[in-house]
């Protein structure tokens, strides 16, 4: 069966604590940065934005699998804060890794599942036997308006996954989509920031898709909650994911291990990734993922992985989700605002 030969992250060093947020905007700013449940989030340095992270991400997927680079036959990065309007990330990351030219690419975008959606792309590729191993990405270097409760929760990484069908060290099992036009989260071309509908991001957002989700996938695949050992729901704040989890009963400690968004907060596309990379840091052979990714506008898609015994033989190659959230120097508010070029110059 098809599944993950090999996954490799990236998190910035720079981290700016949400009370120094929550200080320069006064009691509204403590306000929004208590509710949300995170405590510090990444932010990426100057000279970093999506096509870096993802680079590094998918070189380490690459160092961590051991396999060589011609062999991947599609490169999908998702997004939503690309560099370029109109030129492709892939492309880039394609010619870092020194890639044979035949090959597909594209981004993609749909908010926070547009890394997902590419696994599911990819995967069907194998699958027909079009490609020997596709390369999904999910990386954002995320906006916020200044003083928007976006600000603390909007950070920056990249998880890259190798899908293929030799020396799995973990299989997809199955996975499913749910998806309906729920406008919660846009951002129209041109605009520096995006807008959101405050509170109706989540009941008919964020808990109706990724409930939704979940329900479908087991229901097709005849599982119970009882049947995983460990649950990743997509991570805008601190506080959805536990109480999506209390929604469908699954036990806290099943979820705990996958919640990276206390330290690095939430990484858009590579949320749901990232808590699946920190779980498949430590997981053990047999041990069974279920993972819901979720995007705004709106969408989820859910899998069922199986860890298998391939992965014992590949850790270590690589830094560890949890290398890169301890690598970390932190900002003030000044240097963070130049970094994400939040001062604009008077006309």
């Amino acid at each position: 069966m098809v599944g993950i030969v090999g996954y490799g992250v990236y998190i910035p060093r720079y981290r700016i604590k949400t009370e120094e947020i929550a200080r320069v905007w006064g009691d509204d700013g403590k306000r929004l940065a208590k509710g949300l449940g995170v405590f510090e989030k990444s932010v990426p340095g100057p000279d970093e934005e999506v096509a870096t992270i993802s680079v590094e991400a998918a070189r380490n997927a690459v160092k961590y699998a051991g396999i060589d680079p011609k062999d991947i036959g599609a490169i999908y990065v998702g997004s939503e804060s690309h560099p370029y309007a109109v030129k492709p990330t892939g492309t880039i990351v394609a010619e870092a890794l020194s890639c044979t030219t035949d090959l597909t690419c594209a981004d993609y975008e749909f908010a926070c599942k547009a890394g997902t959606a590419a696994i599911q792309t990819t995967m069907g590729l194998v699958q027909s036997n079009m490609i020997k191993i596709g390369l999904a990405i999910g990386a954002d270097t995320a906006q916020g308006r200044p003083g928007d409760a976006l600000e603390y929760s909007a950070a920056a990484g990249g998880v890259a996954i190798l899908v293929g069908m030799d020396n799995v060290v973990a299989t997809i099992e199955a996975t499913s989509s749910f998806t309906t036009d729920t406008p919660d989260f846009w951002r129209r071309e041109g605009e520096d920031f995006p807008s959101h509908g405050a509170r109706f991001t989540g009941e008919p957002a964020y808990f109706r898709h990724v409930g939704e989700g979940a329900r479908l996938l087991m229901r097709k695949t005849g599982t119970t909650i009882d049947d995983f050992d460990y649950f990743v729901f997509h991570m805008p704040n601190g506080k959805f994911p536990l109480a999506m989890g209390r929604q469908l009963g699954v036990p806290k400690e099943k979820l705990e291990d996958s919640l990276v968004v206390r330290q690095i907060v939430n990484t858009y596309s590579g949320s749901a990734m990232m808590g699946l990379a920190r779980v498949l840091d430590i997981a053990k052979p047999g041990d069974k993922i279920f993972m819901v990714s979720y995007g705004s506008g709106a969408g989820s898609d859910a899998f069922i992985i199986r860890v298998e015994k391939e992965i014992l033989n590949h850790r270590g190659k690589v830094p560890t989700v949890d290398d890169f959230i301890a690598r970390k120097t932190y900002i003030d508010y000044s240097e963070y605002a130049k970094y994400r070029r939040k001062i604009k110059a008077l006309a």
